[in-house]
Order: C-alpha cells, then structure tokens, then sequence
C-alpha cells in the first residue's frame, strides 16, 4: 500500500534518538524524525510500576517501507525491548505523499 505511515518510539535520551534516525534516514527507511527531546513517561514493566524521562520520536515513512522500518528500527534501538509502534495514516495531503512517494524508487511501489 503507498502512502503515508507513521512510527512511534520512545528513547532513554536525545543522543540515542538522533543515532537510530540517522540510520533510518541514511538507509531510506524514513523520511523524517520529529525528537521530541522531554517526555515523562509513567508504565507498567515486568509487574512493576515506574516513571522516567524519555525523548519520544515520530518518524514519517511511506507505507510500503513501514514493515522494514519497524523491523529494523527494533534491530538498532538501544531498549533489550523497545516500544515500537507502526501505523498507515488514513489521509495526508498530496505534497506529504509526494514527499514520502520519493523514498521508493521508480517501479517498486
């Protein structure tokens, strides 16, 4: 499906936010990562109730390469196991879509 889709993921700090962007971005995988440097974060882990400072990250792909960039995203985030959420967007306006058309090359979309 070409279009536009979205992925979700919070990081320990900015500087690990900005590593796993810049590989996503320098592999195609993505077109853009908005780092929203501070976010207080409240959870339920392993049974056990916790709080911490994140830095969240939305990162902007086409839907055809969603599937590849959640996979690999969950290969290179620093978490042993990562909050990784992925989803196609129901609407987006047609220069957003040019935009993340441009992530796939001719033929293969």
């Amino acid at each position: 499906m070409n279009g536009a889709a979205l992925i979700w993921s919070p990081f320990a700090d900015q500087a690990s936010a900005e590593a796993a962007a810049a590989t996503l971005l320098d592999e195609g995988l993505i077109a853009c990562a908005n780092i929203l440097p501070a976010m207080r974060s409240l959870y339920v882990w392993q049974g056990e109730r916790g709080e911490g400072h994140e830095c969240g990250v939305l990162f902007k792909t086409n839907a055809v390469l969603l599937d590849a960039a959640v996979a690999r995203l969950a290969e290179i985030h620093p978490y042993d196991t990562p909050a990784i959420s992925g989803w196609h967007c129901d609407a987006a306006a047609p220069a957003t879509l040019a935009w993340l058309g441009a992530l796939i090359p001719s033929g293969e979309t």
